[in-house]
């Protein structure tokens, strides 16, 4: 599995119309990649972070495969792409990590998808999530890291063309940070490496860990 971190032009206008609508942009670091015909993997995962101070966006990649980042010089908004970074998943019981997750939490009712609106209806996904893909959520132990941050981001749009045509998309997208637990090394694994929740390739899923920082002391 890899990581790549880019750094988008945000006067860009292809950047703020894929910004506006996520798909477009999965098309196009899409394109980073061998395609599926070629014996290309086809998964990925990315997660777009804007900057408020009107600063580079930053975008996070994950893959199967190493990307080829050069592909993109003709599209006139790559600022900077770091070298990909290759990850190895190993994890343990009770091993703790800090995380973060774009998601767009929904429960499917008569065949229909609905968007969970209330934060305790979407913190309840999200522990239902973690008892099926090997983690919990846990307390931080410190003081000046909190334990879970739910930060609605609002409704996202973008068009997904399908078998009968061009298809409207919204969702409502929702930001976890916090600290969990692994219960499960192989299904957590598993999770890290598929992604979390429904419409990925709309910049949802992508599970970010970081380690715990060590209890400072007096």
């Amino acid at each position: 599995m890899y990581l790549s971190k880019l750094l988008l032009d945000p006067r860009s206008r292809q950047v703020l119309r894929e910004l506006a609508e996520p798909y477009e942009m999965h098309r196009t670091l899409s394109k980073a990649f061998d395609a599926l015909s070629a014996g290309g993997n086809g998964r990925l995962l990315f997660r777009a972070e804007p900057d408020r101070r009107g600063g580079a966006v930053t975008v996070l990649v994950q893959s199967a495969t190493v990307p080829d980042w050069s592909r993109l010089s003709a599209e006139r908004y790559l600022v900077e792409a770091l070298p990909p970074k290759e990850v190895r998943l190993a994890f343990r019981p009770g091993q703790r990590w800090r995380f973060r997750l774009r998601a767009n939490p929904t429960v499917k009712r008569e065949g229909h998808r609905h968007a969970l609106m209330r934060e305790e209806e979407q913190i309840r996904w999200l522990r239902r999530k973690g008892e099926r893909h090997g983690f919990r959520l846990a307390d931080s132990g410190h003081a000046d890291l909190p334990d879970l941050i739910v930060t609605p981001e609002g409704r996202t749009h973008g068009r997904k063309a399908g078998d009968q045509g061009e298809h409207q998309m919204v969702h409502f997208a929702v930001r976890f940070e916090g600290v969990l637990e692994v219960t499960d090394p192989a299904a957590f694994a598993a999770a890290v490496r598929d992604g979390l929740g429904s419409a990925k390739a709309f910049g949802f899923g992508l599970l970010s860990l970081a380690a715990i920082p060590p209890r400072t002391t007096g």
